[in-house]
This record gives structure tokens, sequence and C-alpha cells, in this order.
């Protein structure tokens, strides 16, 4: 073990911070629902971007990260398309304001903008939303519980603590006992102070993480220089043909085994599955956790869009910066390191920690893990937060006590947070790895969300019957997948399951009839989508002629594009400076700079126009 006595101070202090901070906000919490769930909807879009950014800075996500580009090299900028990360360039374009319009304070509560509160399936299409939030919250918290414990095991060995834990532990439930420790820090500031301690928890955090990265990123810098990283042909190159074309035989034979176990050599066609999937899925609009509660918190909807834009800024070059400096440590010193699991196997998601625990001094250490603990705090307190706010607002205060005073509704908080924590621990034990949970999140589950919700955005005639029928559909036929098909497989299948989930909501819809017409009405004139509106465009205008419709579909999408460009420089460019590519960073710094002045443009000063 490398800690040393400064290392354990540094966290401790960070640890105890996070109380107080819960306990700070907790009377200011208790003023109201809105307060404790959305801070009030005082807090700046700056604000929410980064606290939304260090959400996404989870330990699990960057552990796995690591091990993509240890193994793919610059190629592995592609694979976060699985979640997809691109989705948030869909919303700063558009569907952010397009959400926050509604003034709801959760994706249930949003559905009655779009569908009423009475008529044939709206009660049907509550509960649905509700559930699948609450599985992919479940789902988010046994992910993220799985890799904070993995990633302590390495700092702190089992040998050096067993002799005080009064009961046995098998091997591969020793990750989860360390989970179980760091998870009741993070479950009591975010159930004690609510949104507020939260947002305040991950500014805290970011700045932490800020330093710790560029100082890792340092040290790789200086490590690399005068020597060669040995990898296959190919490494250094983001583009691919239709397949892989890395070859570690000569040099690391076991990364070929994770090649083939991740299901990635076709590349080409795993890529093309990728796009297919994640347009349709960023076409849907965010899914109902910690990142459409940011939106929901914002300001304004002008607010809503800055804030989805200002995520991927803060948070791809600091990330990146910290992933490809534990590669090129992990590349360097392979050798010395000892990927293996408890249960013998190779884990290259142990790079991280292993790099760390190796290479960085005494302070730096104890600061890294600080940054990573809050990572997984952050993300773990935003999920906890998500959860609660659909059990609480859109289960107990809708039908259990409509009138519950503020004092109880509050109680209901805390206790709701416990129990999705509880729940959250117990599915993390029943997980075989990250990427396994991983897998079932954004492949399965997610894609049987998509077609229903993108639906609800795009067709008028779409109703809550629809809604219900393509979600429940989308979602039992996600559990059969998930269940029986290996999870580096489950992408493959996609097209049929989100052919099933369309088939469902097509037919669901024409179960019902339409949706009340001044329900459809107002949501029109109020959110302003573009899609196949003919009918309801008519009869608004109809009554009010001077309305105009929303017709930016194609600056919207021409937006997205050079979005998506603008991420994936801001993704490899510190990963090109700290390999030294001087020509790459170059070109990419370039298209950066055009992309940018483009979008100041055609989305910055058009804001409020559309």
């Amino acid at each position: 073990m490398k800690l040393r006595l400064l290392d354990f101070l540094i966290i401790s202090a960070y640890l105890l911070a996070t109380v107080g901070i819960g306990v700070y906000y907790s009377k200011k919490a208790r003023e109201d629902k809105d307060s404790y769930m959305l801070g009030g909807r005082t807090l700046p879009w700056y604000k929410l971007g980064l606290s939304d950014a260090s959400d996404m800075f989870d330990i699990s996500g960057t552990m796995w990260m690591v091990s993509l580009c240890f193994a793919y090299g610059m190629k592995s900028i592609w694979i976060p398309w699985l979640w997809p990360v691109f989705n948030q360039v869909f919303l700063m374009m558009y569907l952010s304001r397009w959400l926050r319009r509604s003034n709801a304070a959760t994706g249930a509560e949003w559905l009655a903008t779009r569908f009423g509160q009475k008529g044939p399936g709206v009660w049907a299409s509550h509960q649905v939303v509700i559930a699948f939030a609450l599985f992919s919250c479940l789902g988010f918290l046994a992910y993220g519980f799985v890799g904070l414990g993995k990633f302590m095991e390495i700092f702190i060995p089992w040998e050096l603590v067993k002799g005080y834990v009064p009961f046995a532990v098998a091997p591969q439930y020793v990750p989860h006992v360390y989970g179980i420790v760091f998870t009741l820090f993070a479950m009591f500031y975010s159930i004690i102070g609510g949104m507020h301690s939260i947002v305040l928890g991950d500014l805290i955090k970011y700045a932490i993480m800020t330093v710790a990265c560029f100082a890792i990123a340092t040290i790789a810098f200086i490590n690399l220089q005068g020597k060669q990283l040995a990898v296959p042909e190919g490494w250094f190159n983001p583009f691919f043909g239709w397949r892989l074309g890395l070859d570690w035989s000569r040099l690391i034979p076991e990364v070929n085994s994770k090649i083939a176990s991740d299901g990635y050599s076709l590349f080409g066609i795993f890529f093309m599955m990728m796009a297919f999937k994640g347009v349709f899925a960023s076409l849907a609009g965010p899914a109902p956790n910690y990142d459409m509660q940011k939106i929901l918190s914002t300001r304004s909807p002008e607010e809503a869009s800055k804030m989805s834009g200002f995520v991927s800024i803060i948070l791809l070059p600091i990330r990146y910066s910290l992933i490809i400096g534990l590669t090129v440590l992990g590349l360097l010193y392979y050798r010395q390191m000892n990927l293996k699991a408890p249960d013998g196997s190779i884990d290259f998601e142990r790079i991280l920690p292993l790099a760390i625990n190796n290479f960085l001094p005494t302070g730096l250490m104890g600061l890294v893990l600080t940054g990573l603990l809050g990572a997984f705090m952050g993300t773990f307190s935003g999920t906890v937060n998500a959860a609660q706010a659909y059990i609480v607002n859109d289960i107990y205060l809708k039908y259990i006590n409509p009138h519950a005073p503020t004092r109880r509704i509050i109680s209901m908080n805390y206790l709701v947070g416990v129990l999705v924590v509880a729940v959250g621990v117990a599915l993390g034990f029943l997980a075989k790895d990250v990427n396994t949970v991983l897998q079932f999140i954004v492949s399965a589950l997610y894609g049987g969300y998509i077609a229903a919700n993108m639906l609800k955005w795009h067709w008028w005639r779409f109703n809550a019957m629809g809604f219900f029928v393509g979600m429940s559909a989308g979602i039992v036929a996600a559990g059969i997948f998930g269940f029986f098909i290996p999870g580096n497989q489950l992408l493959y299948w996609f097209p049929l399951l989100f052919g099933i989930s369309l088939a469902g909501s097509v037919l669901g819809t024409y179960l019902a009839p339409p949706t009340d017409p001044a329900v459809l009405h107002a949501f029109y004139k109020n959110v302003r989508p573009w899609g196949f509106w003919g009918p309801v465009l008519a009869a608004v205008q109809a009554e009010d002629p001077a309305f105009q419709p929303n017709r930016n579909f194609r600056l919207n999408m021409f937006n997205v594009v050079l979005g998506i460009i603008a991420q994936l420089c801001l993704t490899i460019l510190p990963m090109y400076l700290i390999l030294m590519q001087k020509l790459p960073l170059l070109v990419t710094v370039a298209i950066l700079a055009v992309v940018i002045a483009i979008l100041k443009k055609t989305w910055w000063d058009r804001l409020s126009e559309y």
C-alpha cells in the first residue's frame, strides 16, 4: 500500500467536508420540494453544467475508458458513442430548450404536458416511465458501486483490514465491502442536503479533479520523453476500416483476448450500429436520470441549452487528460503491474488504480483519490436525487398523500433515499463487473426506451397509450434480451429491440383516440417542436394566424453535426498533446476554432430565436 498519512488526511478532509455540506444545506433543502429536488430553480447554468459534467466523471466509466484507450488507442474515442456521448450535442442544440419549456419537475410530470391528466393510457404511461427511471437509476447505482469497490481494493489491500472485520468475505465480494463503506458518505450528503449540496459538492470535486488530471498528464508526459510506446501499428490512428486492424500478439497477447471478448473486432459494423442507435437515442431526448434533473433545474430554456453545451467543454479535455496520462503510464510500465483480479483473470480495468498507486507521489495520490472518490459520490448522489424525485413526486404525492406538508415530504425523501441506495447496493452484489452493468444499461434497457420517447417529440398522433405499449414492449424485450444474450452482443440486437418497441408504440397509438386537442395545442405552442405536427399546426394557426412553426430542423441538424465534430476534437486534443503528435494536434485545433466560430453565429447568437 502506497498511501501515506498525508494522503489519508486529504481523503478524510474531503469526506468530512461532504458531511458538512449536507448538514449546511439541510435547512435550505427543507424549505419545499422544489428546493430539495431542483435547487429552487435558482442555480445559474454554468454551475449546473459543471455539476452535470462532474456527475458524468465517474470512477467506473473512467476505469472502463482507460482500459479502452490502452487496447484500442486513438480509436477508443468512438466507443463512448455507445452511451451515446453525443446526445449532449442534441440537447445543446435544441432538446434541452424543448424539455425546459415544460416547467415540469420530473420526466413523469412532463408527460402530463404532452398527454394530459386524463384519458386512455395516461395513468399507465405515467407508471411505465417511473418504472424505467427507477430501473435505470438502480442500474447506475450498481454500476458505480462495483467500480468504486474495484478501485479502492488496489489502494487498501484486503489483507490489511480483514483482521478488523468480524465476518469472512469471499475474494469476489471484497470490492463490494469497500463500496458499501464509501457509499454511506455519498448517501448522507445527497439525502440530507438535496440538490444544493449536490451541486456544491460537484464544484469542489471538479476543482480537485482538474488539478489531479493535469498532474497525471504532466507526469505521463515527462515519463514519455525519449521513449517509444510499445503499441501495434494503427494504434495512433483514430480512423478505421471494416476490421479493427490492431494486432497485439507480439506485444501483449492478452489484449487480443480482451478485444475478442468485447466484440469490437469488426469495428466498422460495430461503429455503424453505435451510430444508428446513437442518433435515435439522441432524438429521444435525455433519459429520466440526473442529466434530466439538471436540465429541469435551470432558470430558463436558453440556460438549459447553455448548460448542456458547457458539459462537453469542461468534461472532455479534463477527463481525457487523465485517461491518456494513465494509458501512457500503463503502456510504459505494463510489466511491472499486476493486472490479475482476485479470481486470477487479467482485468484491464485495474490499469487506472494501479497506475495511480505506482506512479504518483505522496499528497498528489491523496488528491487524485479524493477527486475520483468525489467523482463516484457525485454520480451516486445525482442518481439518488433523481430516483427520490420520481418516487416522492410521482408516486407518493400523486397517489398516496397529495396534500402532504413540506416536513412530511422531506422525511419521505430521506426514507426513499435510504431504500434506493440499499437496493442499488444489493444489485451491485449481483453484477459481475463494470462492463456487464454498462452493456445492459446502454444496449438493452435504453434500447427499449428509445422508440416511444423519440415519437413523443415528433409525431402529433402519438398518444399516452402508444407511449405505454411502446415503452412496455421495449423494457420487457430488453429484459429478455439482457437475460439470454451475452453483454458484448446486445448492441447488434438493437435493431430488433427498436423494431419491437416501435411496433408497440404505433399499435398502441391506434388502439386509442388522439390526445385531447387542447393539450396538444398547448404543448405545441409552448414547446414548438419540429416534426410531423401538420394537423396541430393547422388548428393552432386557425386560432392564431400569426403563429409561426419551428422551421429550424435543417439548422439544428447542421449544428448537431458541427457539435459532434467539436466534441471529437475536444476528446482527442489532450491525447495528441500528451503523445506529442504535433501535426494532428495543429489540425485538431484549427478544426475546433473554425467550428466554434460557426456555432457562435448559428447557435449562440440565435438561442432566443428557436
